[in-house]
C-alpha cells in the first residue's frame, strides 16, 4: 500500500511538472537581425512570455539561421523546428503559389480583404499548412513587390521587351511575371542572388519589395520600380506537435498574442512600405521610378492574361479558379 501511494504521488508530481515547465520554442525568420520583422518578433516573444507567465519562451533565429524557408517549413512539418514567420514554400506544395499570384490585389484595402482575417487566400493557405501538420497563427503583410535594378531602365512603365536580365525565385509565377513585364528572368537561389547582381550575371531582382531590397540588396540597387508585382505576405506558423505540448491556457494565450501581432502589422505595413522606398533614395541614392495608374493597370492586365492561366495549370485549374472567383466576388 505504501509503494502504491508513492507511485501515485510520483506520477502526480511528474504530471504537474510537465505542465509547469517552461516551453522553449525556436522561431525562424528570413531577414537579418534588427530588421523590422526581427524587432517585431522579439516584441511578440516578450508579449507571449508575459501572457503565459513565463511558461512559453520563444527564441528568435534571424537570417535563415535554421535553414532556408523551404527546408524550415519541411522541418516544422515533422516537428524538428517549432515555429517560423516566413513566406509559404511552394516547393512543399505547388498550390501555395496562390499566396504570391501576381496582381491578385491592387491596393492595401484589397490586400487586407484577401490576405487578412477571413480572407480567401489566408484561409486557403491555412488549410494547406494544416495538411502538413502545421498551424498558421497569423499572417504578416510585408509590402507590394517591385523590381530592383543595378542599371537604369529608360522606360520603367513599359511591358515591352527591355533586354534586362533579372534574378527571380524558382517559382513559376515569378518567372512568368518577369517575362510578362518585359524582362529576361533567371531563376537563381536567394543565397546566390546578391553575388549574381554584383558580378553582372543579372542586372537586378524581381521577387521582393523595397524593404527586402534594402535589407539584402542595398549595395546593388540603383533603380527601384514599384510595379506592385505581387503582394508579399508571410505567415507565422507552428508545428502541431509543438503546439500540442502547451497547456490549453498557454495555447490560447499564444493565439491571442499572434492575433494582436497581426492586427498591429496591418495598421503599419503600408506606412512601412513608403518609408522603405524613401530609404532607398535617402540612404542609397537610388532612383524610385514614377509609374502612372495607367502603367500599373497595363502591367496588371498583361500579367493576369499571360501568367494566371499558366500558374493555374501548375496549381490545378479547377482548384485555383475557384479561389480567384472568390477573390473577384470580394471586390477585386
Amino acid at each position: 500500500m505504501k509503494h502504491a501511494f508513492l507511485t501515485t504521488a510520483t506520477a502526480a508530481l511528474m504530471t504537474f511538472g510537465s505542465y509547469g515547465a517552461a516551453a522553449d520554442l525556436k522561431m525562424s525568420h528570413v531577414r537579418p537581425q534588427d530588421a523590422t520583422i526581427d524587432v517585431e518578433l522579439r516584441a511578440f516573444s516578450a508579449a507571449v512570455d508575459e501572457a503565459t507567465g513565463g511558461d512559453v519562451k520563444i527564441n528568435i533565429f534571424p537570417a535563415s539561421a535554421l535553414g532556408d524557408y523551404t527546408s524550415v517549413q519541411e522541418r516544422i512539418s515533422v516537428g524538428a523546428i517549432d515555429m517560423a514567420t516566413q513566406p509559404a514554400a511552394a516547393a512543399a506544395d505547388r498550390r501555395m503559389q496562390i499566396s504570391s499570384f501576381p496582381y491578385l490585389a491592387g491596393n492595401w484595402d484589397q490586400a487586407r480583404a484577401v490576405y487578412g482575417p477571413g480572407g480567401v487566400v489566408r484561409d486557403t493557405v491555412a488549410g494547406l499548412y494544416a495538411e502538413q501538420d502545421i498551424t498558421m497563427l497569423a499572417a504578416y503583410p510585408v509590402y507590394f513587390g517591385g523590381i530592383s535594378l543595378n542599371v537604369e531602365n529608360a522606360n520603367p512603365g513599359s511591358v515591352g521587351p527591355n533586354g534586362i536580365k533579372v534574378r527571380v525565385p524558382g517559382i513559376k509565377s515569378f518567372q512568368l511575371t518577369g517575362e510578362a513585364l518585359g524582362y529576361i528572368p533567371a531563376p537563381i537561389p536567394f543565397s546566390e542572388a546578391f553575388t549574381a547582381v554584383q558580378t553582372g550575371v543579372v542586372d537586378g531582382v524581381i521577387g521582393s519589395g523595397a524593404e527586402g531590397y534594402y535589407a539584402s540588396f542595398r549595395d546593388v540597387t540603383k533603380t527601384y520600380i514599384p510595379a506592385n508585382t505581387h503582394f508579399e505576405v508571410w505567415y507565422m506558423i507552428i508545428s502541431n506537435g509543438s503546439l500540442a505540448e502547451l497547456s490549453e491556457e498557454d495555447q490560447a494565450a499564444l493565439k491571442e498574442q499572434a492575433a494582436a501581432f497581426e492586427a498591429t502589422r496591418w495598421e503599419v505595413a503600408e506606412t512601412d512600405q513608403g518609408k522603405n522606398e524613401q530609404r532607398l533614395v535617402d540612404e542609397l541614392g537610388a532612383t524610385v521610378a514614377k509609374l502612372s495608374e495607367d502603367d500599373l493597370a497595363a502591367m496588371a492586365a498583361k500579367a493576369r492574361a499571360e501568367v494566371w492561366p499558366a500558374v493555374l495549370k501548375d496549381v490545378g485549374v479547377e482548384w485555383g479558379q475557384a479561389i480567384l472567383d472568390k477573390v473577384a466576388a470580394a471586390g477585386n
